[in-house]
């Protein structure tokens, strides 16, 4: 089939166009760009040579030559995250480096949930003792996912096992663990008002009716609809209510103080 063109449009052929690498094409230069002068100098400027050893698996760790430490005082070298990102890679032969962000791996994800829910079912059981020991292992894994995938995911599995963690502990009786994990979810995600729901509670079986109160009120500007918030929140006013009347009465029956004697000149 033919057509023409509109004036001013550059005409061209039709039918298959010969590819690069084919005989008789040339190859479009790699043209790289001269390095940043400024940047070139910072790094020359900081630069410092380390002698390293190399170390298992199969010589993809690295270690300080005096010592084979991943970590020295001595040496003053850590080598900690550097190695953990390379085991990574070793383990993951087919992953191209960097890796594409939005790589997830599913295994690592299936292994935290089944161990979250096992937590849960525990939970539910009223063997608060084990499922906090469940949520635990849940946190640990989670917090192993390689450092090349999105931060948010490892925020979200990590919150919501904390809360749930939390919510063990205070079952349990450890209120300060309780607390600890409740402001830990709120670190990972301020804006979700579970994190300030677990905190008040662990507050108010802690008796520290005040702060319970502000924690609740922040979980509530978040999530101003929660029936079951707005309810902690009335037991919380009717608590501190009902303290304050009762240190009230206690005042107006304190007996009056006994004079003190003035002694009178001899």
């Amino acid at each position: 089939m033919s057509h023409s063109h509109a004036p001013g449009q550059p005409g061209h052929t039709h039918g298959p166009q010969p590819q690069a690498g084919q005989p008789g094409v040339q190859q479009p230069a790699m043209v790289m760009r001269p390095p940043d002068p400024v940047m070139q100098a910072v790094i020359e400027d900081s630069f410092s040579q380390v002698n390293i050893a190399l170390g298992p698996p199969e010589n993809v760790s690295a270690l300080c030559s005096a010592h084979s430490l991943e970590k020295c005082n001595d040496c003053d070298v850590d080598f900690i995250n550097l190695n953990r990102l390379s085991k990574m890679l070793h383990l993951n032969p087919n992953l191209r480096c960097p890796p594409p962000p939005q790589i997830v791996s599913q295994k690592l994800s299936m292994a935290i949930n089944n161990t979250k829910e096992e937590g849960n079912a525990l939970f539910k059981a009223g063997q608060h003792d084990k499922a906090i020991q469940r949520y635990t292992m849940a946190i640990n894994v989670a917090a192993q996912r390689p450092p090349w995938e999105a931060s948010q995911l490892m925020r979200e599995e990590l919150s919501t096992i904390i809360s749930n963690r939390s919510a063990a502990y205070l079952e349990s009786g450890n209120y300060v663990g309780a607390l600890v994990d409740a402001e830990a979810v709120i670190t990972l995600k301020r804006g979700w008002s579970k994190g300030h729901f677990r905190k008040s509670k662990a507050l108010m079986k802690l008796e520290r009716y005040h702060e319970a109160k502000e924690a609740i009120e922040l979980g509530l500007s978040f999530e101003p609809s929660n029936v079951e918030m707005g309810q902690i929140l009335a037991d919380i006013e009717s608590t501190l209510k009902a303290r304050e009347v009762t240190r009230q009465v206690k005042r107006e029956n304190a007996p009056e103080p006994l004079p003190i004697p003035v002694p009178t000149a001899a």
